[in-house]
């Protein structure tokens, strides 16, 4: 026979509350934390938010929008041209050597820096006497000004200048060059001086890389009997590989965009000829000093799309793994 006396219940008890009232209060406790936890992601994502879509959205806008029109600047753009911007740009053969500066720009930064920062940031992470001031002079160059940089080296490559007068004084005369004036030669110049100018960067983002290999491994493989060398191939470099792939992908967009050294540096009448125009220089010299304003645009954004496919497709096929190895990571 059941028992009705509800304090003989062997469910829940007489005693015991409704679950019902209790549920829905622990309902209403989460639904309160996950709005709270919006509310300050909105309130610190926002000011980000609007900041850059001023600053980034809205002139891309404008823009894409000028960049239609043939306009000098002077009153509202009327006169609509669509894409023919675009078109004058490619059949230009200076924004073609501009596009063809960039692309040595690129190849070079990646091909001479890499290997000379890597030598030097595997040199410096061993421990000799002098190694923090030589770390302060290799460094040194990258914290200059890049106006600085370009007015110091303007006055070394004039014809008669320091350069030169140092070859002849060495026997080397022959090697002098218009350094700045030669169309075959101002380019490579040009390399040379933006080496020396962002290597350091290179070597000190290496060194930090570097510091986070675990010198246990190291040690394991001398253990083995793994030479200096062998334990850099097969142990450092793999491990230092993050660390390259993002001084390869800092190196590739800031050498598509580079402005400021190549613009203190050239000498203008050469750069009007292409042999020292970058993209950068090129939608300055056109855009502002020229007064094409809707042309100047067009070049802007031209730039633009070419720094953001080449940012695409190296995150694509280079930076893949380590995007998502972080992001496995920070889920585990």
């Amino acid at each position: 026979m059941t028992s009705t006396n509800p304090t003989l219940n062997p469910v829940g008890g007489a005693d015991a509350p409704p679950a019902g009232p209790r549920a829905a209060r622990r309902s209403s406790s989460r639904a309160a934390e996950a709005r709270r936890k919006w509310y300050e992601i909105i309130g610190l994502t926002t000011p980000a938010i609007v900041v850059y879509v001023m600053f980034v959205l809205v002139p891309m806008g404008f823009a894409v929008y000028y960049s239609l029109f043939r306009w000098r600047g002077v009153g509202p753009p009327t006169e609509f041209v669509g894409l023919d911007n675009y078109v004058l740009a490619f059949q230009d053969p200076i924004f073609l050597d501009a596009l063809r500066n960039n692309a040595i720009i690129v190849v070079g930064s990646l091909v001479i820096q890499g290997p000379i920062a890597l030598g030097v940031a595997l040199l410096l992470n061993r421990r000799f006497r002098g190694r923090t001031g030589f770390r302060l002079l290799v460094f040194v160059p990258y914290v200059l000004a890049e106006v600085t940089v370009g007015i110091m080296w303007k006055l070394l490559l004039t014809g008669g200048g320091t350069v030169d007068a140092l070859l002849r004084s060495l026997g080397l005369g022959g090697l002098v060059q218009a350094w700045l004036a030669d169309l075959d030669v101002v380019i490579w110049t040009l390399l040379f001086v933006l080496t020396w100018k962002y290597v350091g960067f290179a070597i000190i983002l290496l060194l930090a890389g570097l510091s986070n290999v675990p010198p246990e491994l190291t040690e394991a493989a001398a253990i083995d009997g793994a030479t200096w060398w062998q334990t850099q191939r097969h142990v450092t470099l793999p491990l230092l590989g993050p660390t390259i792939r993002i001084w390869m992908f800092l190196s590739m967009i800031g050498s598509l965009q580079v402005f400021d050294v190549i613009w203190v540096t050239s000498v203008p009448a050469v750069r009007s000829l292409g042999a020292s125009a970058t993209m950068a220089t090129y939608m300055v010299d056109n855009g502002f000093f020229a007064r094409l304003w809707g042309y100047g645009n067009a070049v802007a954004v031209i730039l633009f799309v070419i720094s953001f496919v080449a940012a695409l497709l190296f995150q694509r096929f280079l930076l893949r793994r380590d995007i998502e190895g972080a992001i496995t990571g920070r889920a585990n």
